[in-house]
């Protein structure tokens, strides 16, 4: 299995000829290109920096064969394109190629009293990597690699050092970072090592990794 971060939220996931692209929003600066090979799109959440509406849609007109997956609110916009888009919620599973896929999840974390949370849902694949959209709640599974956020207006370190020690993967991949600035992403990792105990690897856009 081949895993390879695009920047901020959006990773792929490859095994045996079978690519599973997870949120490609508008501060992926390749989308098109990546939806170009994927055979299905996971989203986590309705907001722009998961899901490039506008791309997706290009993508999905040139290419019959790309599934989609996410919450009603995110994929009822492609409601008409009948099978090929698929609602989901936590306690899902379903297939890609050879990718299990096992949906979590449920609310994207809080950002203020005032601004309504958003469903969202997390994505587990082939039973190994877990994809939290943006929530720092641990689900009930074994991870063994875990894509932690690292920055964002909803963000809190102590969750995302919860999150990490209740699950205690093997690797923990940084996700989520456009938020943060070089120095930040340095005191993150230092403290989730600290903290967690796991040390927290930090990918540069495009670069990838072998599980």
């Amino acid at each position: 299995m081949r895993l390879t971060l695009h920047g901020h939220a959006c990773v792929s996931v490859e095994s045996g000829g079978d690519v599973i692209l997870l949120d490609p929003g508008v501060f992926t600066p390749d989308a098109s290109r990546l939806l170009a090979r994927a055979d299905a799109v996971l989203v986590t959440h309705e907001h722009a920096d998961h899901v490039d509406a506008g791309a997706l849609d290009a993508a999905l007109a040139a290419r019959p064969g790309l599934r989609l997956y996410g919450p009603a609110a995110v994929v009822g916009r492609w409601a008409g394109l009948g099978e090929r888009v698929t609602a989901v919620a936590p306690g899902d599973a379903f297939a890609v190629g050879s990718l299990e896929v096992a949906v979590r999840g449920g609310l994207h974390a809080a950002i203020h009293p005032d601004v309504p949370r958003a469903v969202n849902v997390g994505y587990l694949i082939g039973g190994r990597v877990y994809h939290p959209g943006d929530a720092l709640e641990a689900p009930a599974v074994p991870v063994e690699v875990l894509l932690t956020p690292v920055s964002g207006p909803w963000f809190h370190l102590d969750a995302a050092v919860e999150m990490v020690r209740a699950l205690r993967p093997a690797r923990a991949l940084a996700i989520h970072e456009a938020h943060a600035s070089e120095a930040g992403m340095a005191l993150a990792a230092r403290l989730m090592a600290q903290l967690a105990g796991v040390p927290l690897e930090v990918l540069a856009p495009g670069e990838a990794v072998e599980l």
